[in-house]
């Protein structure tokens, strides 16, 4: 069995303080690379922005080639494989819900372009920012998601933790989208 297919239990007893996210850490393990947006998310400075801003660029690039369903499969797989690596990375790293994992802003950012595309860079400015502020504020719904799957004391960091890192992503990008659908359907 390989070493990082085992939970790790994180208590307030555990001898072993949490690691930290780097460049060589990150090149140990496929999980990581993934759950920490290919390096974005070894920013020091906001890792969820830059992991965003990241998603946002990698969207437009891939975006050339894929359009309608093929996108949304291609959300759909990589919110399943990033279940994999942010559990995986999560358990290497010895926390929860690091910030230097950022799959979860890269999947729900591609859902909301997807959904709100075609649309100009203003627009999608715009979708960044009500992202960001939902996320990062997590007001309403999205605080209650992030609540949702936390880590409790003597509990091993498990897939329950590694959908909740997900979780509430998505319910950001929900509320960012019900909001962007508030306003078109008010300046129509």
């Amino acid at each position: 069995m390989d070493p990082a297919d085992i939970p790790v239990p994180i208590a307030k007893t555990s001898p072993t303080a949490p690691r930290r996210a780097s460049a060589r850490f990150m090149l140990g393990h496929p999980a990581r690379w993934i759950a920490l947006g290919f390096g974005s998310g070894l920013s020091p400075r906001a890792p969820g922005t830059v992991g965003t801003l990241w998603a946002w660029a990698a969207f437009l690039v891939a975006d050339a080639r894929f359009s309608g369903l093929p996108w949304g499969w291609g959300i759909a797989g990589s919110l399943a494989l990033g279940w994999w690596a942010c559990t995986r990375c999560a358990q290497h790293l010895g926390q929860a819900d690091p910030g230097a994992i950022v799959w979860d802003e890269v999947v729900a950012f591609w859902a909301v372009l997807w959904l709100v595309m075609p649309a100009g860079l203003a627009a999608q400015a715009v979708a960044f920012a009500l992202f960001r502020f939902f996320d990062a504020a997590k007001p309403g719904p999205v605080g209650w998601a992030d609540r949702r799957y936390k880590l409790q004391p003597g509990q091993a960091i498990g897939w329950r933790q590694g959908w909740g890192i997900l979780f509430d992503d998505l319910v950001a990008a929900l509320c960012t989208l019900l909001v962007i659908a508030l306003w078109r359907r008010v300046m129509t």
